[in-house]
């Protein structure tokens, strides 16, 4: 039998110490060493912002990384985060910290915009990923607000966005985006597009006077569009949101048939009456194999600008019962707050003006969701075909 000197022994006992600490660090409690199945298993317990699901079945994890204890993750989200992302951090690092297993935890958050599917056999528009289409079946519900916002939000996030006034008759997006004058052109056939606020944005109001209007028939109004969206030197944009015309006429069936749309969003007040016409329009997005990312109900309570009394004038539950109707999302439900009204009415919107507020938070929100569904959905493989050039040689 060898005996060890007393020193020795002491090492030996430090040193089984030190081995036993750490194997109890790397193992959780069904004796299964720490991996990227247990850690993809706790991130299932996380709710993913914007979305129905959680970080892991959302499909955010790009890499895990498990020295021993520490555990290092990296996500990557397909629609703009930079406003949520350093809180989305800290929350998967409390939460995983908190965990017996775990010694330490880093988490890396990054994001890209891909293109997507748009329908049938129609090709990306140059310079823009995603068009997304705001529509409704009425006027009068909101829906250039909440086109300019919903663009504004995006743009909060890091997005690079675009904005399209597609109303041919009641352009009103220079007014609301505080922009006027006329558009340029470097070589006499394409325009470059106004920017304020970060937003590129394109009008038929850029090239008429504010009082002049359009007596033109359904052709020459659809001509018009189509060189609007196809001759605008759009750059580099994640997304175009398209403030579209109210009603399911002759230009909405032109920019649901040969836009390239990746999605919309339908926009309705709860009454009735505006429920039955933005059901019309939500219809005819399905009849042309246009995603409906989902449904806004704007106008949704009225807040008194005296005592901030919330009150549902026009109704309750209109918007939900028709995204449930329908299978789609309910993106969120937008006030009716004279602020709104006054900021956009002064070409400084609320994403702008009161990026804080309430509403602001409001039209954030469904920005997001509406993004985060979109990421969701199948790429456009055509946006990254290489062109293929033969010459003689």
């Amino acid at each position: 039998m060898r005996i060890f000197p007393t020193d020795q022994i002491a090492e030996k006992v430090e040193m089984y110490h030190r081995l036993a600490v750490q194997w109890r660090a790397v193992f959780n409690e069904t004796g299964l060493m720490l991996d990227r199945t247990t850690v993809e298993a706790w991130l299932s317990e996380i709710p993913a912002p914007h979305t129905d699901t959680n970080v892991r079945d959302a499909g955010w994890v790009k890499a895990v990384g498990i020295d021993g204890s520490r555990i290092s993750i990296a996500l990557s989200l397909g629609f703009p985060a930079d406003g949520f992302k350093s809180a989305l951090t800290a929350d998967i690092e409390q939460v995983l910290t908190e965990r017996a297993e775990v010694e330490s935890c880093v988490v890396s958050v990054d994001w890209k915009v891909a293109a997507h599917k748009v329908q049938g056999k129609l090709s990306p528009l140059p310079g823009v990923k995603n068009i997304i289409a705001v529509a409704s079946g009425k006027g009068g519900v909101g829906k250039s607000t909440t086109s300019v916002n919903l663009a504004l939000a995006l743009a909060g996030e890091g997005a690079s966005v675009g904005l399209l006034d597609a109303d041919i008759y009641g352009p009103s997006q220079p007014r609301m985006m505080g922009i006027s004058g006329r558009p340029d052109s470097h070589d006499g056939k394409t325009v470059e597009p106004k920017v304020n606020h970060g937003i590129q944005t394109m009008s038929i109001g850029y090239l008429i006077e504010e009082d002049t209007p359009m007596v033109w028939r359904g052709p020459m109004a659809t001509g018009a569009l189509q060189q609007l969206i196809t001759e605008t030197n759009w750059k580099g944009l994640d997304y175009l949101i398209v403030d579209m015309p109210p009603g399911t006429g002759d230009i909405q069936l032109t920019l649901a048939q040969k836009v390239p749309l990746s999605g919309a969003i339908i926009v309705t007040t709860p009454q009735d009456i505006a429920l039955l016409d933005a059901r019309k329009g939500l219809k005819m997005f399905e009849k042309v194999n246009v995603s409906v990312l989902g449904v806004v109900e704007n106008m949704s309570t009225h807040i008194c600008s005296n005592c901030g009394h919330e009150e549902p004038i026009f109704g309750a539950g209109g918007g939900q019962k028709m995204a449930d109707d329908y299978k789609v999302r309910l993106l969120g439900q937008i006030p009716l707050d004279i602020r709104i009204r006054e900021q956009t009415d002064s070409g400084k919107p609320t994403m702008i003006t009161d990026p804080e507020s309430s509403p602001a938070q409001a039209y954030r929100n469904i920005a997001l969701r509406a993004a985060a569904d979109l990421a969701s959905q199948e790429k456009n493989r055509k946006i990254d075909l290489p062109k293929i050039v033969i010459q003689n040689t």
